[in-house]
């Protein structure tokens, strides 16, 4: 029992130890590709809607758009409305980039992606979506979306990164976070009043634009 336990201890620390090569070998790949991209927005959204829906086609447009004022796209490369921004990304004729995460659900890359990355480690691909990124647009979405959301205004809020855009997308799915947010966030004094205006809400694809555009002709 006791020359069981070491071994179990010892394939536990091997297994860590090769665990922080592979971190590495991730953290490289991405610095190495993203680097090369140029001025990029992060784009991030539910990947249930579809192609019928009215965020699909709002979220391919606002990617257009993007793409057509020299801006990379980048999503997580799986379907809904990151299949869209990249679809409009390509329709632009811009770089269309997709960072997949492996689940144990299976994320295939959607067939508009250019340029595709694959990570084992959600920290290391959070760190790819920041790290390259002059804006993240946040379309709705769940879980995955809202993470990325709120990770974004704590760095910005506790000065880990420079600021930078966050643009918060569609006014009508948002208004109830928004509310909780100034109703009971701040009224009971868990965030100042300036930190509401770390992201900005807007609901026309060429807001997007314009507020992106703004950001930087003023910094």
């Amino acid at each position: 029992m006791r020359m069981r336990n070491k071994n179990s201890k010892e394939g536990f620390v091997s297994e860590d130890t090769w665990r922080v090569f592979r971190i590495m070998s991730e953290f490289v790949e991405g610095f190495e590709v993203l680097s090369q991209l140029g001025k990029a927005v992060s784009i991030f959204g539910s990947s249930r809607l579809k192609p019928n829906t009215i965020y699909y086609k709002l979220a391919e447009e606002i990617a257009y758009l993007l793409a057509k004022e020299g801006y990379a796209i980048i999503t997580g490369s799986g379907p809904g409305l990151m299949e869209a921004a990249n679809k409009g990304t390509k329709r632009a004729g811009g770089k269309s980039v997709g960072l997949n995460i492996q689940i144990p659900n299976e994320q295939k890359p959607n067939p508009y992606v250019d340029q595709l990355l694959e990570f084992r480690y959600f920290f290391v691909r959070k760190v790819m979506f920041v790290k390259y990124a002059k804006a993240f647009l946040i379309l709705p979405g769940g879980y995955g979306t809202l993470d990325e959301f709120t990770e974004a205004l704590n760095l910005i809020q506790t000065e880990r990164i420079s600021k930078f855009p966050v643009v918060l997308f569609g006014s009508k799915y948002w208004k109830g976070m928004i509310d909780w947010l100034k109703d009971t966030v701040l009224k009971n004094g868990n965030i100042s009043k300036e930190d509401l205006n770390i992201f900005t809400l807007v609901d026309k694809p060429r807001d997007v634009v314009s507020v992106i555009k703004k950001f930087y002709a003023s910094h």
